[in-house]
Order: structure tokens, then C-alpha cells, then sequence
């Protein structure tokens, strides 16, 4: 099935470049990589539907912080988050505001700090309100994990915003940090066609580039840095942000997480469509190169390609109503939606979404989805990103079981010294999984895998008067450290009551625990037969409460410990 759209039009311009990262392909030439408008989708692979009803999203992404939540950005200006198997979702952040929306304008951009779990900061790329500037900022997450603050908004200075009022098409849009803990954007090259101004190769503006900046790094009152690697850093001519250039409109790139790839999908005007690896000062031809073919409109297609450029590792032409490329992602997933490795991507006016793996090009769907983006969730699956409303899994038929997640024990306390811990993460080997913790005096043996596990981590030790907690989350669960304060010596422990007695069919029951604030405690109990159901540790005063299970022998007594206190159970036979 094959569609023309009235959006495409809208979508060749610009909206839909999309950049992603991958696995290589030598060859370059066309014939190698023609798309037959005849090619049948394979069978084994479907789309799973996982939330509807959004409004113009344009991205999914996760916060790689172990929470397995996803993040949706709609173009009008929100961020919507989805919890762990919900189908629906509430908002994170809204700075509908703040941008101008409509055709290729709109919030189109987001990425999470690499250590957000610990420092909360996020970044978006939007068009600004007014006069369509190319608009970066930052912000932080509220003292609620499913809210940001909208207050918390700091917008880059420096070389940004990027004028961008002329025309409204080739925002480009994209957010990924890099391997090298970097902060990579790619530029449009300024809209209409031809790129008039030859903004591509001019190394002396921002549009049309891949750009690399360090946002942990101030340059004096400029929110971020150059890095020094850039290829034009420095005094010479070039501006220090750029790390590529000679793009038309990269709307979406990623890095491959197994081999730190960078693959970008450049929308073409109206002959190609192509597919680069992106290198540090490479010139990726446009506006003289249009794929693997000059440029059609200038010159009558006659070029001499700019010296040193690069040609993509795969391109296609117009043809069966195909028109934008929405770039993918390397597949790195464990549930054999498509080999691992293969580069997944589709085009935006059929439809069509295809596996390019080794030189050869697949056919793997084809949808009636205008494919705004793809996305990857915390395991490395890939999620499809429908411009009517929808975010899809894809998937292997018959659809696998969904991924579970069990942590056990869930807390522990450490005293001020600090020390090693461990629990258990129990899944299947096809369900993987981030570790991060929310503290930097936690230090974890591992930050990512797959299958069931022991989670090692050590805690450093406490110096200060207060005790202190932290959080690991994983698989959507969390682990809490409760640690004691350097003064715990100091602590006083009461217990009411001191014992209860139990029927022989079993029950609940409580006591409370009086202490001062500033007091750890961990709950234990030697006993199988009871089961602590109130929180395991904490600090300051608190209610116990436990269940015994029924006792269909002799009359036996349990013991429950609170720091040095003992509870008494004792249960009728």
C-alpha cells in the first residue's frame, strides 16, 4: 500500500529529517539499494500498540534511569510521561507557551542529561514563540519524578537561539548525547529549497550542521562549551559548536548503544533520500549533493562535489509516493523484533518501515502511519512514533509475553561506615534492564543487562549528623539504602507494645516505634512465618505492622528486631 498525504509537501521541506545511529553498509551505489515499489513485508514482525490518543507526538524516548518510564514529546509544546505497562499518560512538562507550533515548528527535541537520575536536567529543542528561533534549553525535574519545573527553564545563550524567521520548513530538531557524554543537535539548513544562502557548507552559521557542545561545562557566562576536539575550535574560520556539516535537515539521529555509531537519516529535496554515518568534520555534500546524485536544481545536475565529502551509505529515490526519510535506530533489543544490529527506518508518506542490515535493504512493515520518529525504551526496543496520536512496540508475532520485574529485598540499612550490598533482580533473559541509583555516595557494580541478576553496589560512609536514603531503581523498582548518620550512637530506640498474641488462623498486626528524626532503623525477622508488610527501614518514629500465617501444629513464638529493640509474636496452635 502506498498513500500521497497533503502533508507531504510540508514534510519534504523539512520536517521529517531524521538522524539516527547505526550499523555500517559499504556499499554506496544506487542500483544497490533500489527500492522495488513491488517488495512484500516480511511476516514475523507487527506493531504493538502501546498508547493512543496523543496529539501530534513527534518523539519517544526514556530517561535511562532504571524507572522504565516513557517520555513523549507533543509538538504543540509537552512532554507527557508514561509509567511502566500504562496506556496512558500524564503531563511532564508544558511550555505550549513558549513555542510556535504548526507545519514543521514545534517542540521537536529532547534528551536526558546522562546523569539525570542524580541531577535531574533535561534539555529540549524548540521553535521560540514569535519569530520561529532555533531555541535550546534546560530543565530540571520538580521534587515530583513525573513533574518538571516549568520555572526551572534556562535558555541557551551563546551562539543560540539561531534566527530562524525567514522560513518556516528545515527546523531540523534532534537531541542525542553522545558516547563522549556530549550533547549533539542537528540544524536545518534554514528552509526554502536549494538552501539559498548555502548555509550547509558555510562553516561560519549554525544551520545545516551537526552540532557537539558540553553542558557541564560553562564558558565563562555562556551556559555550555566547545569541546577542543571540535574540527573548527579555535581562531580559525569555523564556528567551535560544529562537529558536521553540509546537511539539509537532520530531524532525527541516535547513537547505536553497542558500537557508538552516530547514523543520520537527511531528508532529500525532491530526488533522494539518504542514510549517512556521521563523522567529526565531515561535509555531507548538500547543497551540491542531493544523496549519491547532484543536486537536480542547481547547475542542471551537473556538480563537482565539494572536496572531501561524503557520500551516504544508502540512499533512495522518489518513487511509489515515497518522499522523507524518518531515520531509526541500530537495534540492540533482546526480543528479536528484527536481527540485532540492523538499522530500522521508514519513510513518512508510505509508510513503509525497513531493515537495512549488511547492504541489504527489507521491507519489514507497511503501515498506514505517517511515522513522525522512532524511539528506544530502556531494553533497546524500538518504539514507532505515528503522527495521528500513537506510540507503537515493534514486535515479533506472535507478540511475546510482556517483560516482569521483581527486586528482592527491597531496602536495607547501612550504618555510618557504610559497606557492600546486594539484592536480587529476577526477569527473563529476552527482558533487559538500567540500574541507576538517584545519589552520588551509592556506587553500583553494574549499569545495565539483561535477565535475572545480583545488583551489587556499595554505599560510602556518612560523616555528616543526619541520617540519609537513597534510591535504586531498576526495572521500574526501587531499592532504598537508608543509612545511619556519624552520631547514631546517640540514638534511643522505644517499642509499644512489646509482644502481641495471635490466633492460630493467623492475622496482622502492629507496634510503634519511637525515636528521634534523626534515627535509622532496619526491621528484621528470623521467622518465615511472619512477614513484615510495613516499610523494612527508615528514620524517626514509625507503625510495624506484620502478618502471621496460620499455624496448624504446636504453639510457637517469633521474634521481630528494631534496631535494638524485640517484638514478640506468639501464636496458638
Amino acid at each position: 500500500m502506498y498513500r500521497t498525504n497533503a502533508l507531504a509537501g510540508l514534510l519534504v521541506g523539512g520536517f521529517l529529517i531524521c538522524c539516527y545511529t547505526t550499523l555500517q553498509t559499504s556499499a554506496n551505489s544506487e542500483q544497490d539499494f533500489h527500492l522495488d515499489g513491488g517488495i512484500a513485508a516480511v511476516e514475523a514482525v507487527q506493531l504493538q500498540s502501546i498508547i493512543s490518543g496523543l496529539s501530534n507526538p513527534t518523539y519517544v524516548t526514556h530517561a535511562h534511569d532504571g524507572t522504565n518510564r516513557l517520555f513523549i514529546l507533543e509538538q504543540a509544546g509537552r512532554i507527557r510521561v508514561v509509567q511502566p505497562g500504562a496506556s496512558t499518560s500524564t503531563v511532564f512538562l508544558d511550555i505550549v507557551n513558549e513555542v510556535l507550533s504548526g507545519g514543521e515548528r514545534g517542540l521537536l527535541g529532547l534528551a536526558f542529561h546522562p546523569q539525570y537520575s542524580i541531577n535531574g536536567r533535561f534539555f529540549v529543542y524548540y521553535t521560540r514563540q514569535n519569530d520561529g528561533a532555533l531555541t535550546v534549553s534546560e530543565f530540571h525535574v520538580s521534587a515530583d519524578p513525573n513533574v518538571a519545573s516549568a520555572s526551572s527553564e534556562i535558555v541557551f545563550n551563546g551562539n543560540f537561539p539561531i534566527p530562524h524567521s525567514t522560513n518556516n520548513n528545515h527546523n531540523g530538531g534532534c537531541l542525542q548525547f553522545g558516547p563522549d557524554g556530549y550533547l549533539y543537535l542537528g540544524t536545518g539548513d534554514g528552509g526554502s529549497a536549494n538552501d539559498p544562502p548555502n548555509n550547509a557548507q558555510n562553516i561560519d552559521v549554525m544551520l545545516g550542521k551537526i552540532l557537539r557542545i558540553d553542558v557541564d561545562t560553562p564558558n565563562g557566562a555562556i551556559v555550555y562549551s566547545s569541546p577542543s576536539s571540535n574540527p573548527f575550535f579555535g581562531p580559525p574560520a569555523g564556528l567551535d559548536e560544529i562537529y558536521a556539516y553540509g546537511m539539509r535537515n537532520p530531524w532525527r539521529f541516535s547513537f547505536d548503544r553497542s558500537t557508538g555509531q552516530l547514523l543520520c537519516g537527511d531528508v532529500g529535496q525532491g530526488a533522494r533520500e539518504e542514510i549517512d554515518i556521521i563523522t567529526i568534520g565531515g561535509n555531507f555534500g548538500w547543497r551540491v549533493m542531493e544523496g549519491t546524485i547532484c543536486n537536480p536544481n542547481i547547475n542542471g545536475g551537473v556538480c563537482t562535489p565539494p572536496p572531501g565529502s561524503i557520500l551516504p551509505i544508502f540512499d533512495y529515490a522518489h518513487a511509489s509516493g515515497r518522499c522523507s526519510i524518518t531515520g531509526g535506530y541500530s537495534y540492540r533489543g533482546l526480543r528479536a523484533a528484527v536481527p540485532v544490529g540492523s538499522y530500522v527506518y521508514a519513510d513518512y508518506c508510505t509508510g513503509e518501515i525497513w531493515q537495512l542490515q549488511s547492504g541489504a535493504n527489507t521491507l519489514l512493515l507497511d503501515t498506514a502511519l505517517n511515522i513522525t520518529s522512532f524511539g528506544e525504551d530502556e531494553a533497546g526496543e524500538v518504539y514507532v512514533v505515528g503522527q495521528g496520536g500513537s506510540i507503537s512496540r515493534l514486535a515479533t508475532t506472535p507478540l511475546p509475553s510482556p517483560c516482569v520485574y521483581m527486586i528482592s529485598p527491597s531496602e536495607r540499612l547501612f550504618p555510618a561506615a557504610g559497606g557492600d550490598g546486594t539484592f536480587t533482580l529476577t526477569t527473563t533473559i529476552d527482558c533487559g534492564w538500567i540500574v541507576a541509583t538517584n545519589v552520588n555516595w551509592i556506587t553500583l557494580g553494574a549499569t545495565s543487562g539483561a535477565g535475572t541478576t545480583t545488583i551489587s553496589f556499595a554505599v560510602r560512609d556518612n560523616l555528616t549528623s543526619s541520617p540519609r536514603t537513597g534510591l535504586i531503581h531498576v526495572g521500574g523498582h526501587t531499592f532504598t539504602v537508608i543509612q545511619d548518620s556519624a552520631t547514631a550512637g546517640n540514638c534511643t530506640y522505644r517499642i509499644a507494645p512489646k509482644f502481641q498474641n495471635m490466633p492460630a488462623f493467623g492475622g496482622s498486626g502492629s507496634f510503634n516505634l519511637t525515636t528521634s528524626q534523626s534515627c535509622a532503623w532496619e526491621v528484621m525477622t528470623p521467622d518465615p512465618w511472619i512477614t513484615i508488610t510495613s516499610s523494612g527501614a527508615g528514620t524517626g518514629n514509625a507503625t510495624i505492622t506484620f502478618t502471621a500465617a496460620p499455624n496448624m501444629g504446636r504453639p510457637r513464638k517469633g521474634t521481630i528486631r528494631v534496631a535494638d529493640q524485640i517484638f514478640s509474636v506468639k501464636q496458638k496452635g
